[in-house]
């Protein structure tokens, strides 16, 4: 087994990144992701990678857009406001069903908002940010170790099905430091027929493109492309659950709100409180099953989140609003305590 290594958050998605073939990153500084950006500037050259800061956020996705389309693996990362200026370039990837990776280490917001953690771009993830019906595989990591393995599992799950993946991490994930197990390099094996690499007289010419002008074409393109959106939410919902086996109460949080929501919970075991967490490590597909299967016995949900409540939605959807839903929320780059989460759970428990 690999040796631990003491990485922050970024360089650790920076180093699985490369670990896992990428060797072209396109990206713009901005707080609190540029570790990210440093890390690859200083790695790339060595490996015989390329690292470009573009002049903004959306020349950086449309060259992502480039190198995807010739079949090898790109990323982007940024925060908050720079994945907004991104938004067209990943409709346009989601429109040409290019694989590719990008990076949300999410600030506060909206606007400018603050360089602190939250999770406030969980509609921008999960529903769309940019126009027309498309979704990406979003993965969000709660630790330094899933930083790393989500990464490469992020580029694989892309290449498999032809679809953007982003890794929705918060601030303090990114800036966390722990010991972590880098992913052992592997090359992309997968065979990108569809890539634009020149023919060589031995093909027909490939073409990437998103538009199509003939309306019931499009149609079919986005009815096919949805079938493969089912295939995922079919076999690529990923989740952690936690002390549910008897749990009269769930807990659902992800990425640092699900550190502090765990320790709520053991303290909770304590007391006597019958609670357990539900943790999505997808948030899109959304593990709806798991949900749906704790909604037959539980009394009651609570979705932490570091949002003024954006999950608390799939969290209704999941459950078909069969048991209350409550929310335990701080905004604007402030992250709930595990005192606070622990109250919130001794309120359910008290029917308040």
């Amino acid at each position: 087994m690999s040796e631990k290594v003491l990485m922050k958050g970024n360089e650790a998605i920076a180093e699985a990144a490369i670990r896992a073939g990428c060797k072209f990153y396109f990206g713009y500084p901005i707080t609190p992701q540029t570790e990210l950006a440093a890390y690859m500037a200083k790695k790339m050259p060595k490996i015989g990678g390329t690292f470009l800061q573009a002049e903004s956020e959306l020349a950086a996705i449309n060259m992502v857009y480039g190198v995807a389309s010739a079949g090898k693996r790109a990323m982007t990362s940024s925060s908050s406001p720079g994945i907004s200026l991104k938004q067209e370039g990943i409709s346009y990837l989601a429109g040409a069903d290019l694989p590719a990776l990008i990076v949300n280490v999410q600030r506060g917001g909206p606007g400018l908002g603050g360089i602190q953690p939250s999770q406030c771009d969980y509609f921008q993830a999960t529903k769309g940010g940019g126009h027309g019906d498309y979704h990406l595989i979003v993965l969000t990591p709660s630790s330094v170790q899933e930083m790393a393995d989500l990464t490469a599992l992020a580029f694989d799950l892309a290449d498999k099905y032809r679809v953007p993946s982003m890794l929705l991490a918060d601030g303090t994930m990114g800036q966390m430091m722990e010991p972590v197990v880098l992913p052992e390099p592997h090359e992309n094996v997968i065979e990108k027929p569809w890539a634009v690499t020149g023919t060589g007289m031995k093909r027909p010419h490939n073409i990437v493109n998103s538009l199509y002008l003939v309306p019931e074409i499009l149609e079919q393109t986005n009815i096919e492309r949805f079938q493969r959106y089912a295939q995922i939410e079919e076999n690529e919902a990923r989740w952690e659950s936690y002390r549910m086996e008897d749990a009269e109460y769930c807990v659902v949080a992800f990425g640092i709100a699900a550190r502090v929501s765990r320790n709520a919970v053991d303290q909770a075991r304590k007391e006597g409180i019958k609670v357990g967490m539900i943790r999505p490590i997808t948030v899109w597909p959304f593990p709806k099953k798991p949900l749906a299967e704790a909604a037959d016995k539980v009394k009651g949900f609570l979705s932490v989140e570091l949002s003024m409540g954006q999950m608390i939605e799939d969290v209704r959807l999941a459950t078909d609003c069969r048991k209350p839903v409550k929310l335990c929320f701080r905004a604007g780059g402030m992250i709930p305590s595990p005192d606070q989460v622990l109250e919130e759970i001794r309120n359910m428990q008290g029917g308040k």
